[in-house]
């Protein structure tokens, strides 16, 4: 995996070390990565299947955690709600 150094401002750092305290990622890379993905998948790009293996990689070497499944559904619920997504 390549390595990548970025400067931002403090308040972006904060921020995403503040995602980062609440659990919604594991590190500074995994919001990076999150946000490539992100991108790509609003500009119609889809994962390569290297990009595929390298995620189902990562999400096994993050180990098992420690949130509850009805604080994983809550969160999910969160997220959702605040990206306007309406269950059915």
């Amino acid at each position: 995996m390549a390595t990548m150094t970025v400067s931002l401002p403090d308040p972006m750092k904060e921020w995403i070390e503040a995602q980062i305290q609440k659990g919604e990622y594991a590190s500074t890379s995994d919001y990076v990565r999150d946000l490539v993905r992100r991108d790509r998948a609003r500009r119609g790009q889809e994962l390569t299947l290297e990009e595929l293996r390298q995620i189902v990689a990562d999400s096994k070497a993050s180990g098992i955690g420690t949130r509850s499944m009805d604080e994983l559904f809550a969160e999910a619920e969160r997220i959702a709600s605040a990206r306007g997504v309406v269950r059915e």
